[in-house]
């Protein structure tokens, strides 16, 4: 019965959001009140859960969000992000255009949204195309995937950090990045092969529009350095795996403790957002004020939809099914690597379902969450994989109530036929993969 209540409860929030429209953050409140109430939890045990998995959460990772949103933020507007497509390109080569998208995807989407990622590197990804004369469709898929790999995969991206905080792996953001990393590198080549095989054969209708690549990169006028325009990714993420290095030594003293302090996320990212000061054309108002405030302004939503997943994750919790799974002996039905199926069909259903991948991170490690301790899964490396599970399912899939389907399709001009045939395609092979080489990773890691 409590199951039930459990499966009511998500199945509310779905035809919340999907039906309904309902922002997802009104609609994980109320599927918490839902499945405290219907559980038979006393009203006032339901608030404190409420207010005490909204709060926990907050407090381990919501700064890690803020400061993220900042960095991405100043990356998009600075020029930063173009900087970096530039140096992939150069590096990869005029002939391997589509396999420079994926690159310039895989490493813009760690800080930016895929969706801003997209739109930003679209006039470039269009006259490259131009240039080396291969398909529009062909480059649309190659970027549009490499931004989706670490979108979902890779902190500091908000959807990965809630997953990591609502299982309690806020403390291994360190490993968590590092496997993302590499979990979202074949991610990014099924996608770069689908682009290549299958998305170079769509025609896309010319919009005439005549664009030389040399010319849109000076328009942008100029442009960071290649130097500063990285150090806001890469200083965060070597102090993080600076820290977990002093943590899996167990280096003490000073020197010990000044390292470990330095690689708590929340300062490490406040570090990234320093070095991203050094990318602002000007210091003004515009920049220091109102930059950052729009920064703030979309990691508001993520802030709320995180909250409110820590609430419903607290109130499953203390419903009484972490003593009822106990009861069941899941460890030998779903040992190991197998266990890692649950949350990948889970996230998968959810996404495909409600469309959003960071929703579907967020409320599918809630559920999942009671499930850890009975299952005897706990350490950095585990947790990491339980993480990569998740972001594998809220890759599955990627089709017409997801608002990054939309960007791809109306920036490529796409027919929607055929955009399910470039895109939605594309990401379920990007799910079944990811999650076949998270449980191997599993196997040899665990």
């Amino acid at each position: 019965m409590l199951f039930l209540v459990i499966a009511i409860g998500v199945l509310l929030i779905i035809v919340a959001t999907t039906k309904f429209k309902l922002h997802p953050f009104l609609s994980l409140m109320l599927g918490a009140l839902f499945v405290g109430f219907a559980s038979g939890m006393p009203l006032m045990k339901i608030v404190e859960n409420i207010n005490t998995g909204f709060g926990g959460i907050m407090g381990g990772i919501g700064l890690v969000i803020v400061f993220g949103t900042i960095i991405g933020t100043i990356l998009e507007k600075s020029g930063a992000a173009l900087r970096m497509a530039e140096v992939v390109l150069r590096i990869v080569g005029p002939k391997r255009p589509q396999l420079a998208m994926s690159l310039i995807g895989y490493i813009v989407s760690i800080p930016v949204f895929c969706d801003s990622g997209f739109v930003i590197l679209n006039s470039l990804r269009k006259a490259l195309a131009k240039r080396a004369k291969v398909a529009l469709a062909s480059m649309s898929v190659a970027l549009a995937t490499g931004l989706y790999a670490t979108h979902t995969l890779v902190p500091p991206t908000p959807g990965p950090i809630a997953a990591a905080g609502n299982i309690g792996a806020d403390g291994f953001l360190g490993t968590i990045i590092l496997i993302g990393l590499i979990v979202a590198i074949p991610a990014t080549v099924v996608g770069y092969f689908w682009a290549t095989k299958v998305a170079s054969k769509i025609e896309v209708e010319d919009d005439g529009e005549e664009l030389d690549y040399d010319e849109i990169v000076r328009s942008f006028g100029k442009m960071p350095s290649t130097f500063k325009a990285f150090l806001p990714i890469v200083l965060p993420i070597i102090l993080i795996g600076i820290g977990s290095v002093v943590s899996f030594l167990k280096i003490e003293g000073n020197i010990g403790s000044f390292l470990s302090f330095l690689g708590q996320p929340v300062i490490a990212l406040m570090a990234g957002v320093i070095a991203a000061l050094t990318l602002l054309p000007k210091f003004n108002e515009e920049t220091l004020t109102k930059w950052v405030a729009e920064a703030l302004l979309d990691a508001a939503p993520i802030l709320l939809i995180t909250g409110a997943g820590g609430a419903f994750g607290t109130v499953i919790k203390n419903s009484g099914i972490s003593e009822m799974i106990q009861g069941w002996n899941l460890a030998d039905s779903f040992s190991g690597a197998l266990f890692l199926l649950i949350p990948f069909i889970i996230a998968a259903a959810l996404k495909s379902a409600q469309g959003s991948s960071t929703a579907a991170l967020v409320i599918t490690s809630s559920l999942i969450a009671p499930l850890l301790p009975t299952m005897g899964i706990e350490g950095a490396v585990p947790l990491a994989l339980v993480v990569m599970a998740v972001g594998a399912g809220a890759m599955t899939v990627s089709h017409v109530n997801d608002s990054f389907f939309w960007v791809v399709t109306e920036f490529s001009g796409l027919k929607v036929k055929d955009a399910y045939k470039a895109q939605t395609m594309a990401t379920l092979l990007q799910g079944l993969v990811t999650i076949v080489v998270t449980m191997i990773l599993w196997v040899f890691l665990v």
